[in-house]
């Protein structure tokens, strides 16, 4: 059974990618690697991955010098004509479409290449997962869907209709669309509300990764809201496992669905929608001090207001996770960060 991944060049994609090579399986990595983030530590994911060939054009296919098994091509997920061609040639049966336009904050100062992504691409998506006749498609939504929700913690039967960023608004409209070709189409689709990952390869855009390297060169980090933050940190090994065993758990719909009390979660359509995190807040002093512990130096801190489109606090209930997957995400604060100062050193060195 083939599965496509998309975002395969990503900090969890990669990661997905070896999961499910270790596992035995054959895979197609999509992936635009555009200039978000630093595409060089992109390109250096799927060396890890076995495609070692430096600025892939768009649309070249190359398979794994060292897995065969793996074949990853480069490709704009707004590119309709060439997704299509893809579910036509590949014929996968099962996808995780993780490839979008991430982060909050950049969503307030550029929103159009959140709507051709995030809106565009995973329509393409749908689409091509509808004419294909694929299994099950699993796809990538995000915490921040709670957005004005101060119900705690967060749950997938909550409703979530006050998104503060356009990147919110992107993952709850993937939603509502995963839903519609659901229902219309009977496509068995599961979202993923993502919780605040890290981990080794992580994004350069995220806190641990701008602390830590801010923390090593001497210079001052930003902690917002003067500090009084909570995230629910969830380990990329815990996400992954999450992800592999979703994919593998098709939804057939709720026959106990109730249009006179309908919950968001489910569906009398084969659609589901699932937390992933740590369902164990951690307060933002608390992940500086274990970077701190783990570099074994001190930070300099600028204490600044909550920034716009972010939230105090975020917090994962994972009971469907538990009950309908019997698993839960567990990797401690410390031991995460440790692992990740591990590769950050590793990679980058000690200045």
């Amino acid at each position: 059974m083939k599965i496509l991944v998309t975002g395969a060049a990503g900090f969890i994609g990669y990661h997905l990618v070896k999961k499910l090579l270790a596992n035995g399986k054959q895979v197609i990595g999509v992936d635009n690697i555009n200039d978000y983030y630093d595409p060089g530590l992109k390109f250096d994911r799927l060396a890890q991955l076995g495609i070692a060939k430096p600025g892939l054009e768009q649309g070249e296919r190359i398979q794994s010098e060292h897995t065969p098994a793996f074949t990853f091509i480069r490709l704009d997920l707004e590119d309709r004509e060439k997704i299509a061609l893809l579910f036509e040639t590949e014929k996968p049966k099962l996808v995780c479409h993780l490839a979008a336009q991430a982060g909050v904050r950049y969503s307030l100062t550029n929103p159009y290449a959140y709507i051709d992504s995030n809106i565009l691409g995973f329509t393409n998506i749908l689409e091509s997962s509808k004419i294909a006749g694929i299994d099950h498609l699993v796809y990538a939504s995000s915490s921040s869907v709670y957005g004005l929700n101060r119900d705690m913690p967060f749950s997938v039967h909550h409703n979530v209709d006050h998104p503060i960023s356009l990147y919110a608004v992107t993952k709850k409209s993937n939603e509502l669309m995963a839903h519609a070709y659901s229902y219309l189409y009977n496509l068995p689709v599961t979202g993923l509300r993502f919780f605040t990952v890290y981990g080794p390869w992580g994004r350069p855009d995220m806190a641990l990764f701008k602390f830590t390297k801010a923390i090593l060169h001497d210079e001052v980090i930003d902690v917002y809201n003067q500090g009084d933050m909570e995230r629910d940190f969830t380990y990329i090994d815990d996400i992954i496992e999450g992800v592999t065993r979703v994919l593998n758990h098709i939804p057939t719909g709720n026959d106990e669905w109730n249009d006179k009390q309908p919950d968001p979660s489910s569906s009398v359509a084969p659609y589901k929608l699932y937390n992933i995190g740590n369902n164990n807040p951690v307060h933002l002093m608390e992940f500086i001090s274990a970077i701190e512990s783990a570099l074994g130096k001190k930070a300099k801190k600028n204490y600044l207001p909550l920034q716009q489109g972010d939230v105090p606090k975020t917090w994962s209930d994972t009971q469907d996770l538990e009950k309908d997957l019997k698993y839960k995400p567990s990797t401690d604060i410390q031991k995460g960060v440790g692992e990740f100062i591990r590769w950050y050193l590793d990679y980058y060195g000690n200045p």
